[in-house]
C-alpha cells in the first residue's frame, strides 16, 4: 500500500522510514515451482507480513485510544487515503526483535549466504536428493543485504532465518523421505512433499501469494560492490555515531542541570547559614548585655 502511492509522497511519509516491504516482495527465487513451494509452506499471512525495522515502527502502524482503534492514524489512515480499509487483522514482524542467525556466512558470497551445516549421513556424505537450504535459495536485494537494523544485520540472517531456519530441499518426496533421520528443521521436496513438525503434509499445494522470480544477475565489477558495501557500512557507522553522540549530549544536557540545581541548593544554605550566624551572634549581644550591664 505504502509502495503504491507516488513516490514522492511514499518517500514523506513518516511509516515509510521504518516499513522494509511485505515478505513476498522481500525475495526472489530462480523458479515457479520453488517460489510455489515456499508460498504453500510460509502460508498467505506470512507472505503478506509486514516487515518493519524497530518496535517504535510497528506502534508507528496502529494507535488506539479511549474509544479503541484509531482510524485517522497510522497505516489505517494512509489506507485511507488511498480509498481502501483495513478490515482484517494483518501480521507484523519487527526486525529487531529477532533473534539473528549465530553462524558464519560462505565465504567471498556476494548474497551473504549462511554457512549452515549440510545433513551427513553415515559415510559422511549428504543425502541422496539433497539440495540445499531454501533460506540460501532466495536471493535478496543488495540494499538488504547489509545494516537493516540497528546491529548492522541484513535479511538473510534475521527475517528469512527466522522464517525458514535450517529448512532442507530435496529433488523428490521418496528422497525426502528416506532422509528423515536427518531433517530436524523441516524440508520441502520440488515434487510438493512437506515436512514439517509435527508430520508429513500429503496432498496438493494450494495456489497462494508467490515470492517473484528472478535474479539480479551480477554483471558489475565485484571491486564496485565491494566499494558499495564499504560505503554502506561507514554510513551504518556514521549514523551508529551520532545516535551515540546524540545519547552522550542528553547525559551531558541532564548533569548539567543536576550540576546547576545543586548549586543553587548549596548557595542558598550559604545563605541562609549567614543570616543564622548574624542572628546567633546578635542573641549572644543581648545575652552579654543582660549579664555584664557594665560592658
Amino acid at each position: 500500500m505504502i509502495k503504491s502511492q507516488p513516490e514522492s509522497q511514499a518517500s514523506d511519509h513518516p511509516l515509510t522510514k521504518d516499513v522494509v516491504g511485505i515478505v513476498a516482495t522481500l525475495g526472489k527465487v530462480d523458479d515457479d515451482n520453488l517460489s510455489r513451494l515456499l508460498s504453500d509452506y510460509l502460508g498467505l499471512e506470512t507472505m503478506l507480513a509486514m516487515v518493519c525495522k524497530t518496535y517504535e515502527g510497528v506502534k508507528a502502524l496502529e494507535t488506539y485510544n479511549k474509544q479503541g482503534l484509531n482510524k485517522s492514524l497510522g497505516l489505517h489512515a494512509l489506507a485511507a487515503s488511498t480509498g481502501r480499509s483495513l478490515d482484517d487483522p494483518f501480521l507484523v514482524i519487527c526486525l529487531e526483535s529477532l533473534r539473528p542467525y549465530p553462524g558464519e556466512f560462505i565465504a567471498d558470497d556476494p548474497q551473504q549466504r549462511l554457512d549452515l551445516l549440510k545433513p551427513r549421513i553415515i559415510n559422511a556424505e549428504t543425502p541422496h536428493g539433497f539440495l540445499g537450504f531454501v533460506v540460501n535459495m532466495i536471493n535478496i536485494d543488495r540494499t538488504h543485504l547489509y545494516n537493516i537494523t540497528k546491529s548492522g544485520f541484513g535479511l538473510r540472517e534475521t527475517l528469512f532465518y527466522n522464517l525458514l531456519s535450517r529448512l532442507q530441499v530435496y529433488r523428490s518426496r521418496e528422497e525426502m523421505l528416506k532422509a528423515l533421520p536427518y531433517i530436524p528443521d523441516g524440508a520441502i521436496s520440488l515434487d510438493g512433499g512437506m515436512v514439517r513438525s509435527p508430520g508429513i503434509r500429503l496432498g496438493h499445494p494450494r495456489e497462494v501469494v508467490r515470492f517473484p522470480i528472478g535474479y539480479e544477475r551480477l554483471s558489475i565489477p565485484e571491486k564496485y560492490m565491494a566499494t558499495e558495501n564499504q560505503i554502506k557500512e561507514t554510513k551504518w557507522k556514521k549514523d551508529r555515531m551520532a545516535e551515540d553522540l546524540s545519547r552522550e549530549q542528553s547525559y551531558l544536557d541532564h548533569a548539567k542541570v543536576n550540576y546547576e540545581i545543586k548549586k543553587q541548593e548549596f548557595l542558598k544554605f550559604l545563605s541562609d547559614s549567614s543570616i543564622f550566624y548574624q542572628v546567633l551572634i546578635f542573641f549572644a549581644l543581648v545575652m552579654l548585655n543582660c549579664f555584664f550591664p557594665f560592658c
